[in-house]
C-alpha cells in the first residue's frame, strides 16, 4: 500500500498499554489522527464500537487508515507511521543496515521485555515463577543499561520510534513491583523521555477521552 502524506487515522488506544508507543510517534510527527479508547474487558470503544470488528485479535494498538484498512501490532504501526514523515528522522530508511537494527531493538523490546512482562501481570502467577521472569527481565535491563552507558538512546544519539516502545513498556515497571534502581542508565533515558512534549502531550490527550459506558 502506497504511503499518503497525512492520513487521516485514528488510533485505538487503552491506558498504560502498549498502544501508548505509537501515540507519541504521532506526536513526535505532528500528525493528523483521532483517538478512540477501547475497554479491554468489553471490547467496546468510546465510540460505540464493537473492537472486535476492527481488530479480530482483540488488543491495542490498531490504526485505522483513511481508506479503511487497519494495522496492528505495535513495530509494525510505528515504522509506517516514521516512514510517513522521514525526515523526522524516527526510522532510518528503508533496505537500510541501520534499519535492520532499529528492527533488531525492536523485536529485542517486543519479545523480551514486553513479552517477558506481560505475565508478571497476573496475580495468580506463581512467586517461583514470577521470580523466573523477573530474573530474565533483568538481565535484559543489564544489555540495555550498558548501551545507554555510551550513547543516550538506543539506537545512538537521536530518538526513534524504539525508544517510543522501550518507553512505554518501563512505564509498566512500577506496577509489576520492579524498582529500576540498580539500572542507573536507565532510569535517566526513561526520564529523559518522560520529559518531552511528544510524550505529555499523548497523555493529556488520552486523559481527555472518557472511560467507555
Amino acid at each position: 500500500m502506497p504511503l499518503t502524506e497525512n492520513p487521516v487515522m485514528k488510533l485505538y488506544f487503552a491506558p498504560d498499554t502498549c498502544s501508548f508507543s505509537p501515540h507519541i510517534v504521532l506526536q513526535e510527527l505532528g500528525l493528523a489522527y483521532d483517538l478512540v479508547r477501547v475497554d479491554n474487558r468489553t471490547k467496546r470503544t468510546s465510540a460505540g464500537e464493537d473492537f472486535l470488528s476492527i481488530n479480530p485479535k482483540g488488543y491495542v494498538a490498531a490504526l485505522k487508515l483513511d481508506d479503511g484498512a487497519v494495522l496492528t501490532e505495535g513495530p509494525a504501526l510505528v515504522q509506517y507511521l516514521a516512514d510517513l514523515r522521514p525526515a523526522a528522522g524516527l526510522a532510518p530508511a528503508n533496505g537500510t543496515f541501520e534499519r535492520v537494527r532499529l528492527q533488531e531493538w525492536l523485536n529485542l523490546v517486543s519479545s523480551e521485555i514486553h513479552a517477558g512482562s506481560s505475565p508478571l501481570f497476573n496475580p495468580d502467577l506463581p512467586e517461583s515463577v514470577r521470580d523466573l521472569f523477573k530474573a530474565c527481565l533483568s538481565k535484559r535491563f543489564d544489555l540495555i543499561d550498558a548501551t545507554l552507558a555510551r550513547q543516550d538512546y538506543l539506537m545512538g544519539g537521536a530518538f526513534t520510534v524504539a525508544d517510543a516502545y522501550l518507553f512505554t513498556v518501563l512505564g509498566w515497571m512500577p506496577r509489576l513491583t520492579i524498582d529500576l534502581a540498580p539500572w542507573p542508565n536507565l532510569t535517566v533515558y526513561r526520564d529523559r523521555i518522560a520529559a518531552r512534549p511528544s510524550v505529555r502531550a499523548a497523555r493529556a490527550r488520552e486523559a481527555e477521552i472518557p472511560d467507555v459506558a
